[in-house]
């Protein structure tokens, strides 16, 4: 381990400098996301404002102004780029230089991310847990933070990052044989959204319907951690969907292996 970790390093240090050279563009995603962040919340104020009610499918308008600040925070904390990463270095061609390399594919992926997710915890995630908190606060008039649930919402986040990544590894694979996956990418961003609950809580959604999300994969990057961080699942529940992330973490991994033996076969280098 202390070896592995040893070989690594500077990949977590080469995805660091990325983050902190380039800025603007770091910033400019973050930005964006809170700008959509914030069209979420307006969208949800006019329906409740509109509906007359107080409380639709479990959720106040305090509740719901909550679930949309931490659907923002998670997404920002889970969020992986390996999809269009693996898409890049296959249309320039600088995926040659990474296979000649005696280290594991999906491991330099992963560590470099984990670089980029030093600058984002520290620069962007603890002072907007801190302000989720203030305004859980003020909402519900008095102050919510429970440090167990904040350790389980982390323990579920790190199970969730793991999934998107290795799912955007397994889906970036594809690109071994379409060479090119803007497009697609766009495409399974725009899905992902709305089966992650990232657009929509699940409890406004039919009961068959909530059921199926409830158990797909996607459920398990946004809206299980963000149900945990609200205290919605607890006692046999919690373990069974902690257990279900476990259990996507380890068939993406599975399946990220699988499928590189098979796409490694079909790659073309266009570029280098």
């Amino acid at each position: 381990m202390k070896r592995r970790l040893k070989i690594y390093t500077p990949f977590i240090n080469a995805g660091l400098q990325e983050a902190t050279t380039y800025r603007a563009n770091w910033f400019f995603f973050i930005i964006g996301n809170i700008m959509g962040c914030f069209v979420s919340y307006f969208i949800w104020n006019a329906v409740f404002l509109s509906s007359g009610e107080a409380s639709m499918n479990g959720f106040t308008m305090p509740q719901m102004v909550v679930y949309i600040f931490l659907m923002f925070l998670t997404s920002t904390l889970i969020n992986s780029g390996g999809t269009y990463n693996i898409g890049e270095e296959i249309r320039d061609g600088s995926i040659a230089m990474r296979m000649i390399k005696p280290i594991s594919y999906n491991s330099t992926f992963l560590f470099q991310e984990l670089g980029n997710k030093i600058m984002t915890v520290f620069v962007i995630i603890i002072p907007l847990i801190i302000g989720v908190e203030i305004c859980r606060g003020i909402l519900m008039g008095s102050a919510q933070f429970d440090f167990l649930l904040f350790l389980l919402y982390i323990t579920s986040c790190v199970l969730a990052y793991l999934i998107n990544f290795f799912f955007n590894i397994c889906f970036g694979f594809i690109a071994f044989v379409i060479k090119y996956l803007w497009g697609a990418n766009m495409m399974k961003n725009a899905i992902i959204g709305f089966l992650s609950g990232a657009i929509i809580p699940f409890s406004f959604l039919p009961d068959t319907l909530e059921t199926i999300f409830l158990i797909l994969p996607f459920s398990s990057l946004n809206y299980t951690p963000v149900m945990i961080y609200m205290g919605v699942y607890k006692g046999a529940s919690l373990f069974f969907y902690l257990g279900l992330q476990l259990f996507w973490v380890l068939a993406f991994w599975g399946l990220s292996k699988l499928l590189w033996r098979i796409a490694t076969k079909h790659l073309c280098v266009q570029g280098g």
